[in-house]
């Protein structure tokens, strides 16, 4: 840590000399300009006034060896939630079909990613989304309420044996998963640049605090998909009148659980978010009486109604984690 003191100039204005290892890295001289940015934990930021193409940042793979198609779809999303605005994908031969194959469904499943140059030996990929076009709140809305309607799909199609809409359930993780992709590539963006940062007008607390909870709520959407793969295997099974009125009312629970802890982040309401927390308990209670009916069921149905009432039983406790997010986050606004 270098700690400088402040000095007096023109008689009343303090003033302090910057770095010269960071001036000269920034590529900073006399009379450049400067951003200086109050925190509100009492820090000062100061940035280098760049130029908007400071932000873009480019990665480029050498598929020339690659044979895993999911190994190379891994990196390019990897590289997406970096924050990366340019991937090249190039080989030293002509590109195998596989490759072309991955870069299109990248681009399809990812927001903002479009396919600029192409040719037999490479595929460049341009970023055309600004970072800040999309407000975080905007985004967690909507997979929160893609992520509910999956949990109350999979729980209909298991009750009404409805193998149509318990796939629909499992195509729909697709749309939350980019969605959460998203927000980790918009905060690891924010986060590392300073300007973009300042423009967006959030500060880093909130900004992992939106990224956190996007990465439970992607987690409870998991778990929709896995109570919709267990209606699969339930829809030759009807299931006894007891069962079926438990599983029904325990996961009218927990997603209103979900639906109060979601509630209290939007509005920051600390009560709210400590009975949200005070409710996983009876979650869990109403999640395990399914469990236990479960036992007396034969085999197969047995199995697969575990895993629904287990996946149940997360919802309430992944909407607890949601609600412990957001006391942290009111102290630490309050302070």
């Amino acid at each position: 840590m270098d700690i400088r003191r402040l000095q007096i100039t023109g008689g009343s204005s303090l003033t302090v000399t910057l770095p010269k290892e960071w001036t000269t890295a920034m590529k900073l001289n006399r009379n450049d300009s400067v951003r200086v940015a109050p925190q509100p934990n009492g820090t000062l930021m100061i940035t280098a006034d760049l130029a908007e193409d400071s932000v873009r940042r480019a990665r480029e793979f050498d598929a020339t060896s690659c044979t895993n198609p999911t190994f190379l779809f891994r990196s390019l999303i990897g590289a997406y939630i970096a924050g990366y605005t340019e991937i090249t994908v190039s080989s030293k031969f002509r590109l195998a079909p596989f490759v072309r194959t991955v870069v299109r469904d990248f681009s399809q499943m990812t927001i903002g990613q479009e396919v600029m140059e192409e040719t037999d030996r490479m595929i460049r990929i341009r970023d055309l989304l600004n970072p800040n076009e999309l407000p975080f709140d905007n985004t967690l809305k909507r997979m929160y309420v893609i992520t509910r309607s999956m949990h109350e799909d999979a729980i209909t199609a298991v009750l009404s044996r409805d193998q149509k809409l318990a796939s629909d359930v499992v195509a729909e993780d697709r749309d939350v998963d980019r969605l959460e992709w998203l927000v980790a590539r918009q905060s690891n963006m924010l986060m590392r640049n300073a300007n973009l940062l300042l423009r967006s007008g959030l500060s880093l607390s909130s900004i992992t605090g939106h990224a956190v909870v996007s990465r439970i709520i992607e987690r409870i959407a998991d778990h929709a998909v896995r109570i919709a793969t267990n209606a699969i295997v339930l829809s030759d099974h009807p299931l006894e009148q007891e069962v079926a009125d438990r599983l029904r009312e325990a996961s009218a629970f927990s997603v209103g659980v979900f639906d109060r802890a979601v509630n209290s982040f939007f509005s920051h309401d600390m009560a709210l978010a400590n009975r949200t927390i005070e409710e996983v308990k009876q979650a869990d209670a109403l999640a395990e009486a399914v469990h236990t009916l479960a036992l007396s069921q034969p085999a197969g149905p047995a199995v697969a109604l575990g895993y629904i009432a287990e996946s149940v039983r997360r919802l309430g406790e992944y909407a607890g984690d949601i609600a412990e997010a957001v006391i942290n986050d009111v102290v630490e606004r309050s302070e």
